[in-house]
C-alpha cells in the first residue's frame, strides 16, 4: 500500500509540474526541510531540501508567477517551460523518496517527465490558446492564477493525502479516455 500511495504522491507531483514548474520542487524542499518526517527525501534528491536551494526555488516561483502574466511574456515563458516543466517533473516524481526505492530511477525520471510533459503540453497548446482567443487575452491572468494555485494545492494533496491526488488522477484519466473515444466514435459515424 506505501508503494501505490508514493507512485499517486509521484504522478500528482509530475502533475503539477506541468503547470508550474518550481511549485511542486518548493513544496516537496520546504516539506522535506521542515517535516522531514512527513517527506524523507533520499540523496541525491535530498539537496531539494536545502536553505540555499529553496531561497533559489522561491526566486524562480515568483519569476515564473510574474512572467506567466504578463502578456506575450507568458507565451516566451511557456516556450522556454517547455524544457523546463518536463524536468522539473521528472525530478520531482523521483524525489518522492517512497517511490525510488522500489522503482528504477531510470523510470521513474521518465514517468515523471511524461506526466509533467504531457500537462504542460495540454497547458500551452490547448488552454491557453483557447482562452486567449475567446476572451481576446483577458482570461490569461486569472487562468494562471488559477494554474498556481491548482500546482500548490495539487502538490500539497500529492505529499499529505496521495490517495485523494490519486483518485483525482484516476478519475481525470478515465474523463480523458471517455472524451477520446466518444470523439473518435463521433468521426467513425459521420
Amino acid at each position: 500500500m506505501e508503494m501505490l500511495l508514493g507512485v499517486f504522491s509521484a504522478f500528482g507531483l509530475s502533475a503539477s509540474a506541468g503547470l508550474n514548474a518550481y511549485i511542486p520542487l518548493l513544496v516537496v524542499g520546504v516539506i522535506g526541510h521542515y517535516f522531514p518526517d512527513t517527506l524523507k527525501l533520499s540523496q541525491p534528491w535530498d539537496l531539494i531540501a536545502n536553505p540555499w536551494i529553496l531561497l533559489l526555488l522561491g526566486v524562480l516561483v515568483i519569476i515564473e508567477m510574474v512572467a506567466d502574466k504578463v502578456p506575450a511574456v507568458n507565451h516566451i515563458n511557456d516556450l522556454i517551460q517547455t524544457v523546463v516543466r518536463p524536468a522539473a517533473g521528472a525530478i520531482a516524481f523521483a524525489a518522492s523518496a517512497k517511490v525510488v526505492t522500489d522503482i528504477n530511477p531510470v523510470l521513474a525520471l521518465a514517468c515523471g517527465l511524461l506526466m509533467a510533459g504531457g500537462v504542460h503540453v495540454v497547458k500551452a497548446a490547448a488552454v491557453r490558446p483557447a482562452v486567449t482567443a475567446t476572451t481576446g487575452g483577458a482570461g490569461n491572468v486569472p487562468v494562471s492564477i488559477a494554474e498556481d494555485i491548482l500546482a500548490f494545492v495539487a502538490s500539497v494533496f500529492a505529499i499529505l493525502l496521495p490517495i485523494v491526488m490519486g483518485t483525482i488522477l484516476v478519475v481525470l484519466l478515465a474523463l480523458v479516455l471517455w472524451w477520446l473515444w466518444r470523439r473518435t466514435d463521433k468521426a467513425r459515424t459521420a
